[in-house]
C-alpha cells in the first residue's frame, strides 16, 4: 500500500455496522465509522466525494442485490464491503450460500475501484459472541481467502481485543459507540496507508465492575428494549431495514449518488454534506 496516498472518492456498502448505528446525531440520523473516515479523507482532498449505501438489517444476499452494482457503477477510489455477519446470527445459516454471495460481490467490486477494503468484523465479548463464534470465524476465513485472490485489503477488527470491550458497544449490544466507530475509522485510515493519528488497538482503562443489581437491571432493560423486538422480527421474517434505502441512494432513479462537503473552504470536520451535481 502506497503511504500517504491520495483518495478522491469513497463508497461504503453493508449493513448497520456501516450505516453507523448506534452513533446517533442530534437530528436523529447516524454517524458511523464510514462517515468519520469520509470526513477525514475530505479534509485532505479538495473535491472529495462520498456515498454510503449501507442499510441496517441487510443480509449478504440483499447487499449483493441492492448495493453492489450501484457502488460499482460509481467507480470510486475506495469501496468498503462489510456483510454476512447478519446471516451468521440467524438460527439457520447456509454458510456455503454466504460464501458464494461474498464471492459474487467481490468479483463485481474489485475491478470497479482502486482499493477494495474488506473487514473481519468486531464482536462484543459475551455469550452471544461465544455462541456464534464458529460461524463468524468461518465467515472471516472466506474474507481472507477472497482478499488474497482479488488483491483486496483486510482490516482485522476481530483480532483487536479492545473492540470486544463491552464499553465500546451501545446498550443494544449489537452496535458500536461513537468511540468504537472512531477506532474503526482509524483502523481503515491506517490500512489505506495514511499516517496514524493514534493507536486504535490501545486498551481502555481498567473497568470498574458493576454490582449484581446494576447488572441485572441492565440485562432486563436490554431484553425489553432490544432483544425481544429483535426476536420478534426474526420470527415474523421482518427486518429493521425493510423499506429503507442507503443514505446516498436514489430509490426513484435506482442509482447511488455522491455527496461532497458543502463548504469547500472549511477546515477540519465536514459541517455539512451536499449532493454533488450529476
Amino acid at each position: 500500500m502506497e503511504m500517504n496516498a491520495s483518495y478522491t472518492s469513497f463508497a461504503a456498502i453493508g449493513d448497520s455496522f456501516t450505516e453507523g448505528m448506534s452513533d446517533r446525531l442530534p437530528d436523529g440520523s447516524y454517524r458511523g465509522w464510514a462517515d468519520v473516515l469520509a470526513a477525514r479523507l475530505a479534509a485532505r482532498t479538495p473535491g472529495f466525494r462520498y456515498a454510503n449505501l449501507a442499510v441496517r438489517g441487510k443480509l449478504i444476499g440483499q447487499i449483493v442485490e441492492e448495493q453492489v452494482a450501484a457502488a460499482a457503477a460509481l467507480r470510486p477510489d475506495v469501496i468498503t464491503l462489510v456483510g454476512g455477519l447478519n446471516d451468521t446470527l440467524r438460527p439457520k445459516c447456509d454458510m456455503g450460500r454466504v460464501r458464494g454471495l461474498l464471492t459474487e460481490a467481490v468479483e463485481q467490486l474489485a475491478p470497479a475501484c482502486k482499493h477494495l477494503v474488506l473487514m473481519r468484523s468486531p464482536g462484543r465479548n459475551g455469550p452471544v459472541l461465544d455462541r456464534f463464534r464458529p460461524r463468524m470465524e468461518e465467515l472471516f476465513s472466506y474474507v481472507d481467502e477472497l482478499a488474497g485472490r482479488h488483491g483486496a485489503l483486510v482490516v482485522d477488527l476481530y483480532g483487536a481485543p479492545v473492540l470486544g470491550d463491552q464499553r465500546l458497544w451501545d446498550v443494544d449490544r449489537l452496535h458500536l459507540t461513537a468511540e468504537g466507530h472512531r477506532r474503526v475509522a482509524e483502523a481503515v485510515w491506517q490500512t489505506l496507508g495514511l499516517d496514524a493519528e493514534d493507536d486504535w488497538r490501545s486498551p481502555l482503562p481498567p473497568a470498574v465492575r458493576p454490582g449484581w443489581a446494576a447488572s441485572r437491571t441492565a440485562d432486563l432493560r436490554f431484553a425489553r428494549r432490544h432483544l425481544v423486538p429483535w426476536i420478534g422480527r426474526r420470527v415474523t421474517g421482518r427486518s429493521s431495514g425493510d423499506g429503507r434505502s442507503g443514505a446516498h441512494f436514489d430509490a426513484a432513479r435506482g442509482q447511488a449518488f455522491w455527496v461532497t462537503p458543502g463548504d469547500t473552504a472549511a477546515r477540519g470536520p465536514v459541517p455539512e454534506w451536499v449532493r454533488a451535481e450529476d
